[in-house]
Protein backbone atom coordinates (compact mmCIF):
# COMPACT_ATOMS: atom_id res chain seq x y z
CA UNK A 1 0.00 0.00 0.00
CA UNK A 2 0.96 3.34 -0.59
CA UNK A 3 0.64 6.85 1.16
CA UNK A 4 -1.29 8.93 -0.33
CA UNK A 5 0.73 11.98 -1.58
CA UNK A 6 3.85 9.83 -2.38
CA UNK A 7 5.31 8.84 -5.49
CA UNK A 8 5.23 5.24 -6.12
CA UNK A 9 8.67 4.75 -7.27
CA UNK A 10 12.11 7.52 -6.77
CA UNK A 11 11.79 10.11 -9.38
CA UNK A 12 15.15 12.08 -10.57
CA UNK A 13 14.20 15.26 -8.92
CA UNK A 14 13.80 13.75 -5.68
CA UNK A 15 17.25 12.51 -4.98
CA UNK A 16 20.72 15.07 -4.81
CA UNK A 17 22.72 13.80 -8.07
CA UNK A 18 26.21 12.17 -6.50
CA UNK A 19 29.33 14.06 -8.06
CA UNK A 20 30.31 10.95 -9.46
CA UNK A 21 26.92 10.02 -11.38
CA UNK A 22 27.21 14.16 -12.70
CA UNK A 23 30.85 13.27 -13.81
CA UNK A 24 29.57 10.14 -15.89
CA UNK A 25 27.48 12.18 -17.68
CA UNK A 26 29.90 14.86 -18.62
CA UNK A 27 32.31 12.26 -19.68
CA UNK A 28 29.73 10.94 -22.33
CA UNK A 29 28.85 14.72 -23.34
CA UNK A 30 32.99 15.64 -23.61
CA UNK A 31 33.54 13.08 -25.69
CA UNK A 32 30.73 14.18 -28.15
CA UNK A 33 31.98 17.75 -27.68
CA UNK A 34 35.35 16.33 -28.82
CA UNK A 35 33.66 14.67 -32.11
CA UNK A 36 31.87 17.52 -33.16
CA UNK A 37 35.27 19.52 -32.49
CA UNK A 38 36.66 17.07 -34.96
CA UNK A 39 34.55 18.36 -37.63
CA UNK A 40 35.97 21.78 -37.26
CA UNK A 41 39.23 20.68 -37.18
CA UNK A 42 38.34 18.37 -40.31
CA UNK A 43 37.11 22.20 -42.08
CA UNK A 44 40.61 23.64 -40.55
CA UNK A 45 42.57 21.08 -42.68
CA UNK A 46 40.27 21.60 -45.92
CA UNK A 47 40.76 25.41 -45.49
CA UNK A 48 44.75 25.15 -45.21
CA UNK A 49 44.89 22.76 -48.31
CA UNK A 50 42.09 24.92 -50.08
CA UNK A 51 44.10 28.13 -50.60
CA UNK A 52 44.80 31.32 -48.77
CA UNK A 53 40.85 32.62 -49.26
CA UNK A 54 39.59 30.01 -47.65
CA UNK A 55 42.02 29.73 -44.46
CA UNK A 56 41.28 33.48 -43.98
CA UNK A 57 37.72 33.14 -43.61
CA UNK A 58 37.98 29.94 -41.23
CA UNK A 59 40.27 32.31 -39.18
CA UNK A 60 38.57 35.31 -39.37
CA UNK A 61 35.49 32.79 -37.72
CA UNK A 62 38.18 31.39 -35.03
CA UNK A 63 38.72 34.84 -34.27
CA UNK A 64 35.20 35.79 -33.80
CA UNK A 65 33.39 35.88 -30.69
CA UNK A 66 31.84 33.05 -31.18
CA UNK A 67 34.19 31.27 -32.78
CA UNK A 68 36.53 31.85 -29.30
CA UNK A 69 33.90 30.56 -27.28
CA UNK A 70 33.29 27.71 -29.33
CA UNK A 71 37.64 26.64 -29.10
CA UNK A 72 37.89 27.27 -25.34
CA UNK A 73 34.72 24.59 -24.73
CA UNK A 74 36.79 22.42 -27.07
CA UNK A 75 39.85 22.46 -24.91
CA UNK A 76 37.64 22.20 -21.64
CA UNK A 77 36.12 19.00 -23.08
CA UNK A 78 39.59 17.85 -24.19
CA UNK A 79 41.16 18.16 -20.73
CA UNK A 80 38.10 17.09 -18.53
CA UNK A 81 38.05 13.89 -20.95
CA UNK A 82 41.87 13.76 -20.48
CA UNK A 83 41.85 14.25 -16.57
CA UNK A 84 38.69 11.54 -16.29
CA UNK A 85 39.85 9.15 -18.68
CA UNK A 86 42.85 8.96 -16.38
CA UNK A 87 40.56 8.67 -13.00
CA UNK A 88 38.66 5.45 -15.25
CA UNK A 89 42.01 4.17 -15.69
CA UNK A 90 43.15 4.15 -11.91
CA UNK A 91 39.82 2.72 -11.00
CA UNK A 92 40.45 -0.23 -13.79
CA UNK A 93 43.77 -1.02 -11.74
CA UNK A 94 41.58 -1.26 -8.41
CA UNK A 95 42.46 2.01 -6.96
CA UNK A 96 39.94 4.51 -5.61
CA UNK A 97 36.59 2.90 -5.18
CA UNK A 98 36.09 4.05 -1.74
CA UNK A 99 33.43 6.88 -1.38
CA UNK A 100 35.18 9.76 -0.04
CA UNK A 101 38.13 8.96 -2.30
CA UNK A 102 35.77 8.67 -5.55
CA UNK A 103 34.69 12.08 -4.73
CA UNK A 104 37.68 13.86 -4.09
CA UNK A 105 39.16 12.43 -7.11
CA UNK A 106 35.72 13.78 -8.83
CA UNK A 107 36.44 17.55 -7.49
CA UNK A 108 40.05 16.86 -8.49
CA UNK A 109 39.13 16.15 -12.38
CA UNK A 110 36.70 19.12 -11.99
CA UNK A 111 39.11 21.39 -10.75
CA UNK A 112 42.62 20.47 -13.05
CA UNK A 113 40.00 20.74 -15.66
CA UNK A 114 39.56 24.83 -14.83
CA UNK A 115 43.15 25.24 -14.46
CA UNK A 116 44.34 23.49 -17.37
CA UNK A 117 41.88 24.78 -19.64
CA UNK A 118 42.28 28.37 -18.34
CA UNK A 119 46.17 27.91 -17.83
CA UNK A 120 46.55 26.73 -21.64
CA UNK A 121 44.20 30.09 -23.16
CA UNK A 122 46.32 32.29 -21.13
CA UNK A 123 49.30 30.86 -22.98
CA UNK A 124 48.00 31.21 -26.19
Amino acid sequence: MTSPGRPLSPHLSIYRWPITMTLSILHRTSGIAMAVGLIAFAWWLLALASGAAEFRQFADLAASLPGQVALMGWLAAFFYHLANGIRHLVWDLGYGFELATANASAWFVLILTVVLTAGYWVLL
